[in-house]
């Protein structure tokens, strides 16, 4: 997704975006469960390193609670990104 000035001005610590959390290994899509999933996908094709990638919408209270979870797993971060306000944001 393309990042521009409107879809920012919806980007608070209260209001829900979407994000994409990619960790390492294959990760059980019911570690999940408590959030509102959009996508989620386990790519265990790459036999030495399969990843997991979610994209979920939660408010940065939310997206803070969810990383302190994957670190008591110890499940280092590739990469955490903003994709874009959440769904409910219609332009």
């Amino acid at each position: 997704m393309n990042m521009n000035k409107s879809d920012l001005q919806f980007l608070s610590l209260d209001r829900p975006a979407r994000y994409e959390i990619i960790v390492p290994g294959l990760v059980d899509k019911k570690w999940f469960q408590d959030y509102r999933l959009e996508e989620f996908r386990a790519d265990s094709t790459q036999d030495e390193n399969p990843l997991t990638a979610v994209i979920l919408t939660v408010d940065q209270a939310a997206l803070q609670g969810l990383l302190k979870y994957l670190y008591t797993l110890r499940l280092p971060l590739v990469s955490v990104k903003w994709v874009g306000p959440g769904s409910e944001y219609q332009p």
